[in-house]
C-alpha cells in the first residue's frame, strides 16, 4: 500500500480503478482489507467503472498507530481523508464509512462538505449522535492482559475481534477513548450531499438506521434485512441498494 502524510500522521491507502471517485473508510479495529477488500466491496465497485480510493484510518492496519486519546478526535480522522483526497488530486467523491468509518464520513461532510458528492453511512444509526456505550469499559478490555479474563460479553468479542484482524491493542484503546463523543445533530443537519443510511436489520450495534436519517436533510434508508452488524458489511443486499443510490444520486 502507498503511504502518505497526513499533517504529520502517516496514512496507508490504496487506489485503484477509473472512473468516478468513491473513497472508502473502514471501521474500528478493522482495516481496508477486511472491511472492503474480502467483502468483496472494491472488486464490485471497480467493476462498475469506479475508482476506489480506501484508507487505512490512523490507528489501523498499515497506518501510524498513535496511542494519545487526543490524535483520534474525529475531526482530526475526518481531516485524514479531506487530506488524501487533496494528496490524490481529487476535487470530490462519493464517500463510504461502515461503522466508526461511516461517523468518520459523516463528520467529513460536515466540516469539508465541497469535498463530498454524496455519502452512504452503513453500519451506524442513531447511535451517530451519542457516546459510545462502555467506551472505558472497552478500551481497558482491549489492554488487558494476555489471559486476563474479560468478563464484559461486549468488550470480549472487541478484543476478539481485534486479534483476529492483528490490530494495535493500545493504539485502538487510545482510539476508542479518543473519538467516542457522538455527532451533534445540528451539525447532521448541515449536510446538503445526497445521503444513504444502511444497517442490518439485525445490527445491535448501530442503532436506528431511520432516527439517523430523520436528522439529515433528504436522507434514504437502506434495511439490509436479516444482517447483523458484522454480516451487513459484505452483503448483497448492501452491495446492490449502493449501486442504485450512486447511479441515481445527481
Amino acid at each position: 500500500m502507498p503511504h502518505f502524510s497526513s499533517d504529520g500522521v502517516d496514512i496507508a491507502y490504496r487506489d485503484l480503478g477509473e472512473g468516478e471517485p468513491i473513497l472508502l473508510i473502514h471501521g474500528f479495529a478493522s482495516n481496508t482489507a477486511v472491511n472492503w477488500v474480502s467483502t468483496g466491496w472494491i472488486e464490485t465497485l471497480t467493476r462498475d467503472g469506479r475508482r476506489v480510493v480506501a484508507m487505512d484510518v490512523r490507528g489501523h492496519g498499515d497506518s501510524a498507530k498513535l496511542t494519545d486519546p487526543a490524535a483520534y478526535r474525529p475531526d482530526l480522522m475526518a481531516a485524514d481523508a479531506a487530506n488524501l483526497l487533496d494528496h490524490l488530486a481529487i476535487a470530490r467523491a462519493d464517500v463510504m464509512g461502515y461503522s466508526m468509518g461511516g461517523r468518520i464520513a459523516a463528520v467529513l461532510a460536515i466540516d469539508h462538505p465541497d469535498k463530498v458528492r454524496s455519502l452512504v453511512i452503513g453500519g451506524m444509526g442513531a447511535n451517530a449522535t451519542r457516546r459510545t456505550a462502555n467506551a472505558e469499559a472497552l478500551a481497558r478490555a482491549l489492554e488487558a492482559e494476555e489471559g486476563e479474563t474479560i468478563p464484559d460479553e461486549v468488550a470480549r468479542g472487541y478484543r476478539t475481534f481485534a486479534e483476529r484482524t492483528g490490530s494495535d491493542l493500545k493504539a485502538l484503546a487510545a482510539c476508542m477513548r479518543g473519538q467516542q463523543a457522538g455527532i451533534a445533530a445540528g451539525a447532521l443537519a448541515t449536510i446538503r450531499a445526497p445521503v444513504l443510511v444502511a444497517v442490518g436489520s439485525e445490527d445491535r450495534v448501530a442503532g436506528s438506521a431511520s432516527a439517523l436519517a430523520a436528522l439529515i436533510p433528504g436522507a434514504e434508508v437502506l434495511d439490509i434485512v436479516g444482517r447483523d452488524h458484522m454480516l451487513a458489511s459484505g452483503d448483497r443486499q448492501f452491495k446492490v441498494g449502493v449501486l442504485d443510490f450512486l447511479k441515481r444520486r445527481p
